[in-house]
């Protein structure tokens, strides 16, 4: 009538517990900037917290190896609604989208910006003023800053 197996262990169901194989997740390493991720949360906060501007456009900025790229997302703006300016390394873009004048009782729900916004971004290397472009096309204000020429890095001689 005795059970000669030893203690057994009895689970929260009252079941004898079977053995767990215990699986280790994959886990990817990234390289952890903190500035990087607080610059992020800041423009994150920034477009729902606008300052004294009116509302603040989405950017993208990035580097080929020839030049800087900035994308805006300006929906609903022309040309002449534009302004860009360089100077001192800095490229700043201006406009303003006027108040939308839609006959209703009441708005239930106000996520798109009006009124006036400036974005500037210092870029890190020289630029040749002369051939920056700028196209707007769609929505989205691309504008395209070639880097100087002497700029870039170069190989000094050791006399």
């Amino acid at each position: 009538m005795a059970d000669h197996e030893g203690p057994r262990r009895i689970s929260s169901d009252r079941r004898p517990c079977a053995r767990v194989r215990a699986t280790i997740p994959i886990v990817a390493f990234a390289r952890w900037d903190p500035i990087r991720d607080l610059l992020a949360i800041q423009q994150r906060l920034d477009r729902f917290a606008p300052g004294q501007a009116g509302w603040t456009p989405p950017v993208d900025v990035h580097e080929t190896p020839d030049s800087y790229v900035i994308s805006a997302e300006l929906p609903g703006l022309t040309r002449d609604d534009l302004e860009i300016n360089f100077h001192d390394g800095r490229l700043t873009l201006s406009g303003v989208r006027p108040e939308r004048t839609a006959t209703c009782e009441q708005y239930h729900r106000v996520e798109r910006g009006h009124g006036s916004f400036s974005r500037t971004f210092q870029l890190p290397l020289a630029v040749d003023i002369e051939r920056i472009n700028a196209d707007l096309r769609d929505g989205v204000l691309t504008v395209t800053c070639p880097k100087h020429a002497d700029a870039g890095t170069r190989r000094v001689r050791i006399t």
